[in-house]
């Protein structure tokens, strides 16, 4: 009875425990781009005056899991596009930090930038752009075939550090989802379509601080330090009469010639082979040594030039979530802009979202077919006017000769 009390009790507690991280949790920002959005964007007026402003149109595309479920897409090509939405301030020290948001590629991009930024301080939205300070830039950017680069860029100090792995983006015409995490302990997770594709720690994988360790370039390995792993035997004997076993040996299956004269062949001797029984010139056998130490690595040491910082991980405060991209060609769908300190919320919004996952790839595939038979056709069309113009072509050319030959007898 006592057992049951005992387990009812411990189940009630975590019950409560899960309730209140239920209640800490918190939704910064979330945008689904649903009716109303233009209240909460502004859109920059950035290189409008030079004509290479874009602007962005709400859709959910060509192609989509839910028709309803729109975002903004870039429509121009080889323009900048530049909008920001205000958001409640926020910091993220002693909390986790998830960025995250959905982005569909519908173009042939051919080079351009899909990431978002987090802005802080303040800024002048109507003249947002490529020059505004930012403390993270997130996101996709890719150009040509070399360049599918994910980004991962925060900013300490007043400067600007991006990740120094080489994160790659997707590259499909499909909707994805990127996240950023980052938590109290300075260490990170990077998730594409809910599943990690990288993580670290801001000391190892951002040039932000001197390394806590160095190697140590005074060190030198010790004068009796072996690093040999096997040895010779020194307990092996030379086998008696090994070094009197010839390399090679008259072949015993030769014959002399019938043709062979030993008056004036000399006298006849049978070509020599290999001897099986010779093993070459005889070697200790190798055996492990018993001193072995390994090989030898320099050590690291503590590094004297590193200071560290506990807010390492610390954004100044949060105030603007920003677009600003260029893009050769426009037609990228943003979407599903969400801001919080719950990696499993961000998750339940993927789940969600992909719950049409299906939907939108044979939306897609239906889209591919129908613009290859398009494609068919107009070279089909292009195939036949060029063969028409070729006949026109040769029926002139056989007017002409036929005038010609005409012309010419009657001047005979």
């Amino acid at each position: 009875m006592a057992e049951n009390a005992s387990t009812e009790l411990n189940m009630f507690v975590l019950f409560c425990l899960l309730l209140i991280q239920v209640s800490v949790a918190e939704i910064i920002f979330e945008e689904r781009f649903e009716d109303g959005w233009q209240s909460r964007w502004v859109k920059s007026d950035w290189k409008r005056s030079e004509g290479k402003a874009g602007s962005f149109k709400h859709t959910a595309g060509k192609w989509a899991g839910d028709p309803d479920d729109k975002g903004i897409q870039t429509s121009n090509d080889a323009k900048h596009f530049a909008i920001s939405a205000t958001i409640p301030e926020f910091s993220n020290k002693n909390r986790t930090l998830v960025f995250q948001y959905s982005i569909k590629f519908e173009q042939d991009i051919e080079c351009g930038g899909g990431y978002l930024k987090l802005l802080s301080g303040f800024v002048n939205q109507k003249k947002f752009g490529g020059d505004t300070p930012y403390s993270v830039m997130f996101g996709p950017d890719l150009c040509g075939t070399d360049t599918k680069k994910l980004h991962a860029i925060v900013s300490y100090q007043g400067q600007n550090y991006p990740v120094k792995k080489d994160l790659q983006c997707e590259t499909d015409k499909l909707t994805h989802f990127y996240t950023f995490i980052l938590r109290p302990d300075a260490t990170y997770s990077i998730l594409v379509d809910n599943r990690e594709r990288d993580s670290g720690s801001m000391y190892s994988d951002w040039d932000i601080l001197p390394p806590r360790k160095i190697k140590d370039v005074k060190a030198k390995k010790p004068a009796d330090w072996d690093d040999r792993e096997y040895i010779d035997d020194p307990n092996a004997v030379k086998p008696e009469g090994y070094d009197s076993i010839p390399a090679e040996i008259p072949d015993p299956k030769a014959k002399e010639p019938d043709s062979w004269d030993e008056e004036e062949d000399g006298l006849w001797k049978p070509p020599k082979i290999p001897n099986p029984a010779y093993k070459g010139p005889w070697k200790r056998k190798k055996i492990k040594n018993p001193n072995y130490k390994g090989k030898w690595k320099t050590p690291w040491i503590d590094n004297p030039e590193f200071e560290d910082d506990p807010d390492l991980y610390v954004l100044k405060p949060i105030k603007y979530v920003g677009i600003e991209v260029w893009q050769v060609k426009g037609g990228s769908v943003f979407d599903n802009i969400l801001i919080c300190d719950d990696p499993d919320y961000a998750k339940q919004v993927v789940d969600e979202v992909f719950a049409n996952r299906e939907i939108e790839k044979e939306a897609f595939e239906e889209a591919e077919k129908i613009k290859k038979a398009q494609e068919e056709e107009e070279a089909q069309r292009a195939r036949e006017e060029g063969e028409r113009r070729r006949k026109e072509r040769g029926h002139d050319r056989r007017h002409r000769d036929r005038y010609r030959d005409r012309y010419r007898k009657d001047e005979l």
